[in-house]
């Protein structure tokens, strides 16, 4: 082990000698702290995440790492971490570095507590002890690294974290370090695509060596993942779930890039032939189906909102996002200042969208550069000039286009004008569904789709089956959850539960 590897774990050991506090001490706190444990009380958790259908994901929150510098300046790593669980994480690595990434163990024990899914903390671990400080900060997994351990280490600290509940995350970088992983008794073993000695990226280290991980255990791809492109390929060849970190780290809408790259996995996994071979997932160890669900977790939006009466619902509730209507052919027309007025009202952690028909690009400018809205939804005629106009004046500003569907060419037609979303509706406000199955025929056509929400009809009732029968990224209501043409606290919790309920 030479470079810069060598110089992380000799610092680590460093912070263990300077610590002040015995091995004891550590594992007395530790055996206080809560174990590990899932929803319904089920140990290992986080194996348990990332043996869910299709591709899961590990997503990091990372202020700076030694090959990027200084990843995030404000860091609000909190928000990070809600808007990655919301998105669809299925567990948050959270980087406990102090000196290159930036990390504190203070970081990990308060997303451990503001999140519901389960947390792994990455680090250098050099000493058993810092397996009682993990347990102790409320994580359910950590991270091992085979280029810094003996292989003795490996299978002691395996049987270690074991005994604390803890998953192991057990890194290798070519097939020496797979085996010594496999002999240990690892369960997870991940194949880092950056050279740690160097930090160069091999996007297709992960993918050549999937072949080396016998059956029954989980495989992760790690680092140099940044498109949903890259992520497909990673589906495609096997991976049971993919670590990213800076290219979320970095994305003006993390939910929307997390939604996009989860999009590309389903695509990819739907077609990915049967597993066979050593290499793949198989036998009573690993229950993981190739068949797409509808969305593992899909994102919720709560459209049409114009009263402080809503408010407190929403901040109850929490749905991803929350719409905004700037059209004035709308009965829930509001204008910016109320838009901006009730944005102050809502958690900082929903993501608020902004309906337009036909509008003049300055108008849907100024409402994203306001801070009232942070994503504009484009209901109208908007052809590709007008989006492109729209992201020349708004950059980074994430866009929705929403599609009346008559039929299957409506879908892949809208496809082509290059929105960040594509919302899927039977027309403005009618509230009732179209017909479900031209999405499918849409997708059969070859035409990549981004993200789609569904809209258009859905209410409490039929949200579930909407999600079944089309597998889009999130799910979009506005009547569906109205009496009386106002928003309906209950039946809001009602919709969010039903659509979550496929979490």
């Amino acid at each position: 082990m030479t470079g810069i590897l060598a110089r992380l774990a000799a610092e680590a050991r460093e912070r263990v000698a300077a610590r002040g506090r015995s091995a004891a001490s550590l594992a007395a706190e530790a055996e206080a702290s809560p174990r590990p444990a899932g929803p319904d009380g089920e140990p290992f958790p986080f194996e348990a995440a990332l043996a869910a259908p299709g591709l899961s994901f590990v997503c990091e929150v990372k202020k700076a790492s030694p090959s990027k510098g200084l990843i995030s300046p404000d860091f609000p790593y909190l928000g990070i971490a809600r808007d990655y669980a919301a998105g669809g994480a299925a567990a948050i690595s959270v980087l406990t570095e102090p000196a290159h990434f930036l990390g504190s163990d203070d970081h990990l024990r308060r997303i451990a507590d503001a999140v519901d899914v389960p947390v792994l903390r990455k680090d250098f671990i050099v000493d058993a002890s810092q397996l009682y400080e993990t347990r102790a900060l409320g994580a359910s997994a950590v991270l091992l690294i085979c280029a810094i351990l003996t292989p003795s280490q490996v299978a002691d600290y395996l049987g270690l974290a074991d005994e604390l509940g803890l998953s192991c995350l057990v890194e290798a970088h070519d097939a020496g370090e797979i085996a010594v992983a496999v002999a240990a008794g690892a369960r997870v073993i991940g194949v880092n695509n950056r050279n740690l000695d160097d930090f160069t990226v091999d996007p297709g280290t992960a993918t050549g060596l999937r072949t080396h991980v016998p059956a029954g255990r989980l495989y992760v791809a790690e680092s140099g993942v940044t498109t949903p492109d890259d992520v497909a390929a990673v589906a495609a060849g096997g991976a049971d779930a993919v670590l990213i970190g800076e290219a979320l780290m970095r994305a003006p809408d993390r939910r929307a890039a997390l939604a996009a790259m989860r999009a590309a996995a389903a695509d990819a996994v739907r077609g990915r032939p049967a597993p066979e071979g050593p290499g793949t997932p198989a036998g009573p160890e690993s229950s993981r189906s190739d068949e797409p669900t509808a969305a593992a977790t899909p994102l919720v939006k709560i459209c049409g909102i114009t009263s402080e009466d809503t408010v407190g619902v929403l901040n109850e509730t929490r749905p991803d996002y929350v719409g905004f209507i700037f059209a004035a052919q709308s009965r829930r027309v509001i204008d910016l200042a109320r838009a901006t007025h009730l944005r102050r009202l809502l958690d900082p952690t929903i993501t608020t969208v902004g309906v337009f028909v036909d509008q003049p690009v300055a108008d849907v400018a100024d409402a994203l550069a306001s801070g009232a809205i942070s994503v504009a939804q484009l209901h109208g005629q908007e052809d590709a000039s007008y989006l492109a106009d729209l992201r020349d004046v708004a950059p980074g500003a994430v866009i929705v286009k929403a599609v009346k569907v008559t039929d299957a060419a409506a879908i892949v037609a809208a496809a082509a004008l290059g929105a960040d979303w594509l919302l899927l509706d039977s027309g403005m406000g009618t509230g009732r569904p179209f017909d479900w199955s031209l999405v499918e025929a849409a997708r059969a056509s070859g035409v990549p789709l981004p993200p789609l929400f569904l809209a258009g009809g859905l209410d409490p009732g039929n949200v579930a089956a909407g999600l079944a029968a089309v597998h889009p990224a999130g799910v979009d209501t506005s009547t569906g959850v109205e009496s009386d043409r106002r928003k309906d606290p209950d039946k809001i919790r009602a919709f969010i539960a039903a659509a979550r309920a496929r979490r």
